[in-house]
């Protein structure tokens, strides 16, 4: 029964790709939007990076939804791991072998250093503040793996994803009352691929960054206290 339900759902599946495709002139912008994106892009945002002119200009709004939904992620895991770490038992950790103990304390501000390049810079090249935030975590991940002694600052790590969502949300509110539109680009847009460009694009990912970057580390964190 459980493979009859399979291959039903793979034809199914196949039978909307197949449908999609036909409907898809390949080589031909299907719609207007992603033509005007392409096209007016840099003239309108200061971006060079389309793909970033898109998720924090154009739909600026859907952006701060699925920080949102991560934040709720955070809130909903850290509070099913705290019922059940009331009842934990404490127990040795087996420390790291000396090449990833070793590894971790060279990698750790390299991984940290290359997150945050890359949210500053993702109105330039690809990534941003959702790629360079979870760069950024995994450094942490690194740290809890090689230094299993240490462990990051929680109220630090709160004031840092606090920080990073006001941020986010008081740009948006400016822009709204500048030019009746949440994340109005009220900065000026400066000159094309010099990082000092695209107007208030930067500091959304550099929020973004930072929101994305502390809340993963802190669900690593939750994580591994409770493994």
């Amino acid at each position: 029964m459980r493979k009859l339900f399979v291959i039903l759902l793979l034809l199914i599946i196949a039978g909307g790709i197949t449908l999609s495709l036909k409907e898809i002139p390949f080589g031909i912008p299907k719609t207007k939007i992603g033509d005007h994106f392409i096209n007016k892009g840099v003239e309108e945002t200061g971006s060079v990076n389309i793909v970033t002119s898109v998720v924090v200009g154009y739909r600026g709004f859907d952006t701060l939804g699925e920080i949102t939904v991560l934040f709720a992620a955070t809130i909903g895991l850290g509070a099913v791991i705290g019922t059940f770490r009331k009842n934990s038992v404490n127990r040795e950790v087996e420390a790291a072998s000396l090449i990833v103990y070793t590894g971790c304390r060279f990698l750790f501000p390299v991984i940290l250093l290359v997150g945050t390049y890359i949210f500053i810079h993702g109105h330039l090249t690809p990534g941003g503040g959702f790629q360079g935030g979870a760069i950024i975590a995994s450094a942490f991940l690194l740290m809890y793996l090689g230094c299993s002694n240490k462990r990051i600052k929680e109220n630090l790590s709160k004031t840092v994803e606090m920080i990073g969502g006001l941020t986010f949300i008081a740009v948006g509110i400016i822009g709204l009352a500048i030019g009746q539109d949440f994340l109005f680009n009220f900065l000026p847009k400066g000159e094309p691929a010099e990082l000092l460009s695209a107007g208030i694009i930067p500091i959304v990912y550099i929020a973004i960054g930072l929101k994305v970057g502390s809340e993963l580390a802190g669900i690593i964190d939750n994580l591994i206290q409770k493994s």
